[in-house]
């Protein structure tokens, strides 16, 4: 699987998806108010095609030897769409380091599509840019229409007026994307996340659009209301919007336009008239009344009712539209502000109420390509957890990220990354970019534009950071305020991700970022240093997320399993990036091998990996849970990360193949809207409540049993829960009775309707792990002396009895429902059950899969239900049960 240039040159040859230009008879945009993506290109190195940039923009250029690509991509991404690379051996072992030589990537690619048109006097053509990475020449039928020096940054969003060069007939748009560097470029990169892609994200990654106009075009709609708090009031909605005037005369435009509700009917209808000078732009508003307005709540707080606003210009003399007739925005009624409170810690609020951050960072494929379903999946996941917010490190992606947000009710926090050129700043001797010059903030400024007009509108947006480790110098500062300013920027703006420092114009972040990003005990989050829970962390998590074999398989060899078990200290390419302080899982192997005792296995090294992440999502999720109303409250917190670029083994809920494991469901457990959880530092039990809504009276069943089954504690508990709220209800006394290993079983359940809310199983040792603090680093603190769970290895087999049985599938679903009845017929515990589906056939795991809870502890006789949805012919689905101390077994499915 070794790559060359040889290899690319043979496939250049016979390269089946090459074909000569064809261009389609159709118009690719044919009147006024048309925007068309640029829907496809031919892909090239500039190594194997003539030095003549006016030639090959021109039309009619042989392009046999060239690759289709489609609408938007890396270079990489390309190549593997046309079977250059394969996936699969590229993320196989470390192939990624030699598959793919980096000398291909040391000149610029072309991307060059055909297309037709038909100009006419009074029609005017703009070429819309939304991002190249990380700069390009664009040429349009042998004119250079920009250079690299102007169209530069992945966000790089810019408008070229085209109109004195396109011709009737036939059209030829190329682009020449240079080669990026993270240190250089303001590109979208990856830091230490994973080793960095052969191409550095170099190409055309975002859509490239092509509008037409009359004598006025009119800009993306942007939307400002009045509302702050429900209060069964008339909303104000005031729509604003630039005029540009193409022509040397005055023009008297109308814009005209209705706003339908949620359930498609108008509720409201705006016309008015705009003079515009010669060759002037106008920033003009129109504002509308919507009198019984639907509001917008994060999905775990109620609905996500949308509006849609369609807006077209024309002009009174002659009467004809003359702009964007597809001028159309979405939005959502909602309000959120932010402050600092007396701790100088940042509280969000949405719709008037305290809106604690459960969130995670988001990371972008590695070839940036983007499929929106598995976005889909990966929101569906995080609301399946109980997280309601998505960081975006930098990572802004696509239009439909923003759209999927708000139909799903996800909150999204969006922002610029760390280090490399973004953060080189004089002050930052972290970072190492080259530091900005005169020419950068230009090309910072239109950044911040684009995505802000990208955004805005947008019911899930929570804020903008505009630094993450660091501040922005007061330049760049006033580069972003003023672009955000001028896109009509509704809510937070926040200086960094942390509390290094910050601008005057911003004031405090309020956001911590002290750690940890590796393994830390359980009993970390329940103190009051660095990352615990307390205030508002950015980033932070115990650096877990291993894969379950299933997935290992796909992307280790033989030899990287083997090293994974055996070599505790080992580098690990699948880590992070080469240079990274966690390019080994020495820290987190200590802890492991120290607390669970030395694997005996792969099989064993993975089963123990699965529980200590368990744990360690679960902790951190439960802590920041019961102080969300403390003297000093936790106000948010976003774990690090919620997903890999590629094949990962750490910093991860789920894995790259879509599918859950320890961490997820540890997560899952300490993120539910009611839930009841062990606090291991005070032993204490908390009631914790994220609802708006949900109060009354309820009962904890808190039950502690040995190794063997045997009685401890026992004791129920009644309290009664409010909203946004958590307190302590017991403690847990007999922890001085526990010998070696115990298990503790919190039940929570209504009283008055006795509905399960919550159950959730702990194993304790009798004492906790001991931090030193003193000598804690930004990554993690130390541990000097583990807990020990080593008796696990000696607990007695129990017997399970399982079945599954076929639910009725929700009408449109489009999924597989079933339910698993476990019953442990011992006398002791059946300790950390893992329910998988797999397909019969392939004996691949399923996924995506969605279980309503997964890796449970039952008590002897014990007897629990759990459901499970996905998306696979049942017919041809297994599910398999596997667990710590229990015998593997399968079950078939029959309706």
């Amino acid at each position: 699987m070794r790559g060359n240039m040889g290899r690319l040159s043979a496939a250049l040859a016979i390269c089946a998806n090459a074909f000569a230009a064809t261009v389609s008879s159709e118009f690719l945009v044919a009147s006024a108010g048309d925007v068309a993506i640029i829907p496809g290109w031919h892909l090239q190195s500039v190594t194997r095609v003539p030095d003549n940039m006016t030639a090959l923009s021109a039309p009619g250029a042989d392009i046999s030897s060239w690759y289709r690509v489609g609408a938007r991509g890396t270079v990489m991404a390309g190549l593997i769409e046309n079977g250059v690379y394969n996936e699969t051996d590229v993320f196989f072992s470390d192939n990624m380091e030699s598959v793919a030589n980096p000398s291909i990537f040391d000149k610029p690619w072309l991307y060059r599509e055909e297309f037709t048109l038909n100009p006419a006097t009074g029609q005017y053509f703009t070429l819309k840019t939304h991002g190249i990475t990380s700069k390009a020449d664009i040429y349009l039928n042998g004119v250079l229409v920009t250079k690299s020096d102007q169209q530069q940054g992945s966000y790089g969003g810019n408008q070229y007026d085209l109109t004195d060069h396109v011709k009737k007939g036939a059209n030829c748009l190329l682009i020449r994307a240079y080669p990026t560097n993270y240190l250089r470029d303001f590109a979208m990169g990856f830091v230490d996340w994973n080793p960095y892609p052969a191409d550095n994200g170099t190409g055309v990654w975002r859509h490239v659009d092509l509008a037409q106009t009359g004598a006025v075009s009119m800009s993306p709609l942007r939307i400002i209301h009045n509302f702050a708090a429900p209060k069964n009031e008339p909303v104000k909605v005031t729509l604003r919007t630039d005029l540009i005037n193409h022509e040397s005369i005055d023009h008297r435009v109308v814009v005209s336009g209705t706003i339908t509700g949620p359930d498609g009917h108008e509720v409201a209808q705006f016309n008015e008239a705009f003079a515009l000078t010669s060759n002037g732009k106008e920033t003009v508003a129109l504002n509308v009344t919507i009198p019984n307005p639907a509001i917008w709540w994060p999905a775990t707080w109620g609905e996500q009712p949308l509006y849609t606003v369609q807006a077209d210009a024309i002009m009174q003399e002659p009467r004809k539209t003359v702009s964007d007739s597809s001028n159309r925005r979405q939005f959502g009624i909602r309000h959120v502000s932010s402050n600092l409170n007396r701790f100088n810690d940042t509280e969000f609020f949405v719709n008037g109420e305290r809106f604690q951050v459960i969130g995670a960072g988001y990371g972008p494929d590695i070839f940036l390509r983007f499929d929106v379903e598995k976005v889909r999946t990966m929101f569906r996941y995080m609301l399946d957890m109980g997280l309601n917010t998505v960081r975006l490190e930098g990572n802004q992606e696509h239009p439909e990220l923003y759209d999927l947000a708000d139909q799903m009710g996800l909150m999204v926090l969006a922002g610029w990354e760390c280090c490399d050129k973004w953060e080189a700043w004089e002050y930052n001797h972290d970072a190492n970019g080259v530091k900005w010059s005169e020419s950068d903030y230009p090309i910072a400024g239109a950044a911040m534009l684009h995505e802000a007009e990208m955004m805005q509108s947008h019911a899930s947006m929570l804020g903008f950071l505009v630094g993450s480790d660091y501040w922005p110098n007061n330049k760049a500062t006033e580069v972003y305020l003023d672009a955000l300013k001028a896109m009509d920027w509704p809510n937070p703006i926040i200086a960094s991700a942390s509390k290094r420092g910050y601008p005057k114009a911003l004031g405090p972040s309020g956001m911590k970022m002290d750690g940890p990003y590796d393994w830390v005990p359980p009993n970390y989050w329940y103190n009051d240093q660095q990352g615990a829970a307390f205030g508002f962390g950015s980033e932070l998590g115990a650096g877990v997320g291993t894969p379950e074999m299933g997935s290992l398989k796909k992307f280790m060899s033989d030899a990287d399993l083997d090293t994974l078990w055996k070599e505790p200290d080992a580098k690990l390419y699948h880590m992070s990036r080469y240079d990274s302080q966690f390019y080994d899982r020495s820290i987190y192997n200590k802890a492991l091998f120290a607390r669970y005792g030395k694997p005996a296995s792969l099989e064993d090294y993975i089963i123990k990996t699965q529980m200590a992440d368990y744990e360690a999502t679960r902790a951190q999720f439960e802590a920041y849970s019961t102080q969300q109303n403390a003297s000093r409250p936790a106000t948010g917190l976003i774990y690090w990360m919620l997903n890999g670029a590629w094949p990962n083994l750490h910093w991860q809920l789920f894995d790259y193949y879509l599918s859950p494991m320890g961490a997820y469901y540890g997560t899952k457990v300490g993120a539910r809207l009611e839930h009841v959880a062990y606090d291991y530092e005070n032993q204490s039990v908390w009631l914790i409540n994220h609802s708006l809504e949900k109060k009354g009276d309820r009962q904890i069943l808190v039950d502690l049993i040995d190794g063997n089954g045997r009685k401890i504690s026992s004791e129920k508990v009644k309290a009664t829960t409010n909203p946004l709220s958590s307190k302590v209800v017991t403690s847990l006394g007999a922890v001085d009775q526990i010998k070696d290993i115990a298990f503790l079983r919190l039940i929570l359940t209504d009283s008055k309707t006795e509905e399960v809310l919550s159950r959730n199983v702990y194993w304790l040792s009798p004492t906790i792990d001991e931090l030193d603090w003193s000598e804690s680093d930004w990554f993690y603190t130390p541990v000097a002396k583990f807990v020990d769970y080593t008796k696990l290895k000696e607990l007695n087999t129990a017997t399970l009895k399982a079945s599954v049985n076929v639910l009725k599938t929700p009408s449109g679903d489009g999924l597989t429902h079933a339910e698993v009845v476990l019953e442990n017929q011992s006398s002791s515990p059946a300790v950390f059950i893992r329910l998988n589906a797999v397909n019969a056939l392939s004996q691949q795991d399923i996924a995506p899969v969605y279980w309503s809870d997964n890796y449970v502890t039952l008590w002897p006789k014990e007897k629990v239900r759990v459901t499970v949805a996905f998306p696979e012919d049942i017919q041809r689905s297994l599910i398999e049960i596997t667990g710590r101390n229990v015998k593997k077994m399968s079950l078939e499915i029959h309706k």
